[in-house]
């Protein structure tokens, strides 16, 4: 079967349009008119997809909207729950195509139904999408598929994918305020620099008396606000533009990294959240038995930070080896020695995949902690910043007024 996006007139003339699942137009056109509606344009969703080298779909989140994480996290355990119960692969995914509400998920799952229909394998299936499936996504369905663990790794990839929504959530939610905080504070400035302090400035000059340095220092900050506001805007599009061309160079990646992971409170943060990535992904990939060279490289690539990935990169050539992954963690000196301890017992004992889980929920509660410390720094050095800033504009604003007051006594 496949998707059709239909626009329809009911039987008071009212418009209406959503999906509808046939085997063909017609036969959509049909099921359609059972139901009241008048077909004025109907359209195949698959119709729509591009077709890239050796005619494999591309894309796969520009089918009506972007799919979320959140989205593909409550697919996997929908689709875990379904095989649990020993339903039928193209069965179980045609439950999901009929439960799944968002567009854009829909008609991507719809897709996957019909390959594996036509005898492709899931994780080959959901590899047309990479938009939507990640890299750590289909390796994993692809090892359950080979040890016969499907709804078990589903399920673990679901754990997987909420728990890092869970850390993203967070961060936002943690980084919110402030940043509104501080959007305000510099829109208030913009508006006192631009109709506040020109008037002022005229009752000052017709004072004809010398004004205090800090009034000097604010009328000249909004003659040059008012004056050059447009070299300040430019100034500030090619920092922008400048800082993002250094930072995705090899050499200044390298460089901001280290000064990301080096920075106070704030460096923390990051290496606990490229450490949790690592472990998080390292217990789901060797938990659904993924080879341990391959879940490393992958790992690799989502702690966020060159320093780490390299050390890592380190670990992963020792296993080629045959030696251990906690040694070179260790010599880095970007991994705790906590973590390096669990990690070489988990080595001695077999139980690498529970130790990094462990590790895993450690380092998420100390994220949520440390991510609530640094919220809590972040507030009142705010408000001590918009307190200082209104100080210092009432002081050089009330000082020439005062002055003014005493000459008229």
């Amino acid at each position: 079967m496949a998707l059709y996006d239909y626009k329809a007139l009911s039987g008071d003339g009212k418009t209406s349009k959503g999906m509808v699942e046939a085997d063909t137009a017609k036969a959509a056109r049909l099921k359609l008119k059972k139901q009241g509606l008048m077909v004025t344009e109907i359209t195949e969703k698959n119709a729509i997809v591009k077709k890239g080298a050796g005619g494999a779909t591309s894309g796969g989140s520009i089918f009506g909207g972007r799919v979320s994480t959140e989205e593909v996290a409550v697919m996997t355990r929908q689709l875990a729950s379904l095989i649990k119960a020993n339903i039928p692969l193209v069965d179980a995914l045609n439950a999901l195509v009929e439960q799944i509400e968002t567009a854009g998920l829909k008609t991507v799952i719809a897709q996957v139904r019909e390959s594996v229909n036509e005898g492709v394998s899931l994780s080959k299936a959901l590899a047309l999408h990479p938009k939507v499936f990640d890299n750590i996504y289909l390796n994993m369905v692809e090892a359950g598929e080979s040890s016969g663990t499907l709804s078990l790794v589903l399920l673990r990839l679901a754990d997987l994918k909420e728990a890092q929504q869970r850390i993203k959530r967070k961060v936002v939610g943690g980084m919110t305020y402030p940043a509104i905080m501080l959007s305000m504070a510099i829109l208030i400035l913009i508006g006192i620099f631009t109709f506040v302090i020109p008037k002022l400035q005229q009752i000052f000059v017709s004072m004809n008396k010398a004004l205090p340095p800090t009034t000097e220092a604010l009328i000249w900050m909004s003659t040059f606000t008012l004056n050059y506001w447009w070299a300040l805007l430019g100034g500030l599009i090619v920092f922008i533009f400048g800082f993002n061309r250094w930072t995705n160079s090899a050499g200044g990646r390298k460089k901001w990294d280290r000064i990301k992971l080096s920075a106070p409170v704030f460096g923390r943060v990051v290496r606990m959240l490229g450490i949790t990535r690592f472990a998080s992904t390292m217990s789901t990939l060797l938990g659904a038995g993924v080879p341990i060279v391959t879940a490393m490289n992958i790992a690799r690539n989502l702690v966020g930070n060159v320093h780490l990935a390299k050390a890592i990169e380190d670990a992963r050539e020792n296993i080629t080896e045959g030696q251990s992954i906690a040694e070179p963690l260790r010599r880095s000196g970007e991994f705790p020695p906590l973590v390096i301890h669990m990690i070489s017992i988990g080595e001695k004992t077999g139980e690498l995949p529970a130790m990094l889980k462990n590790v895993s929920d450690s380092y998420e509660e100390q994220v949520s902690g440390a991510i609530d410390t640094m919220t809590g720094l972040l507030e009142p050095a705010m408000i001590v910043f918009m307190g200082g800033t209104v100080g210092f504009i009432v002081v050089s604003v009330i000082m020439p007024i005062m002055d003014m007051s005493n000459l008229s006594r």
